[in-house]
């Protein structure tokens, strides 16, 4: 896969270096020269350009990119940046970072972004998923799809636990993608049953998040 970052800062670096590593091609845009670090990521190519520039992306070859991602610290920038890699070069996926919480509302499709990544979002949930149990915790959101990636950890009075995961009455459109269980990742089977303790990942629309808490933790939620 072909990727392109706008943003050779410390943050586009490190996206760069964990992307190569998985063998993927990385071209890092940025347009300060101080920021053009090629033995920081020596294995990436690396273009001095705006990425807000039509003709800067197009010597970039973005059409030929399958990702692109806008990590400046700018987020007028990013949002430029992934509308221009959208709508004048057909690049299939778009990821904009979110620099400013305020600003988060405006990182949509309608911008060109597929998927917006808020620092602050994503802290808050990583404290939410650390310290509640029976609380569904929104992970992620997956801007085509309408739907979210939601965890929650099984409380010990749930009715469901030692259930196996088929036998268990999940809302339409929920999909328990994933247990997490004493440092060891489960992939879900039907006649996986689910314990006290249990981190469950599922993949749900938001109009049914709070029926799965109600499901299994009643009695944190009234059900």
């Amino acid at each position: 896969m072909r990727v392109a970052i706008a943003g050779a800062g410390a943050v586009g670096r490190s996206i760069a270096r964990e992307l190569i590593q998985n063998g993927h091609q990385v071209l890092l845009i940025d347009k300060e020269p101080r920021s053009i670090r090629q033995d920081r990521v020596p294995d990436a190519e690396w273009l001095l350009a705006d990425s807000c520039e039509l003709a800067s992306l197009t010597e970039a070859r973005l059409d030929r990119c399958d990702v692109v991602i806008a990590a400046t610290g700018d987020d007028k920038a990013n949002l430029v940046t992934a509308l221009l890699a959208k709508t004048e070069f057909g690049v299939p996926r778009t990821v904009g970072r979110v620099n400013h919480p305020n600003n988060e509302w405006l990182f949509t499709e309608a911008w060109g972004v597929d998927v917006n990544v808020s620092t602050p979002r994503i802290m808050s949930a990583l404290v939410e998923e650390a310290v509640s149990v029976g609380d569904l915790v929104r992970l992620f959101t997956f801007r085509q799809g309408n739907a979210n990636l939601v965890e929650l950890t099984l409380p010990g009075d749930s009715p469901y636990v030692g259930t196996p995961a088929g036998l268990i009455p999940f809302p339409e459109n929920c999909a328990l993608v994933t247990i997490l269980r004493d440092g060891q990742v489960y992939v879900p089977t039907a006649e996986q049953p689910i314990e006290a303790g249990d981190e469950l990942l599922f993949v749900a629309p938001s109009e049914v998040e709070e029926e799965l808490e109600r499901l299994l933790a009643p009695g944190s939620h009234g059900g």
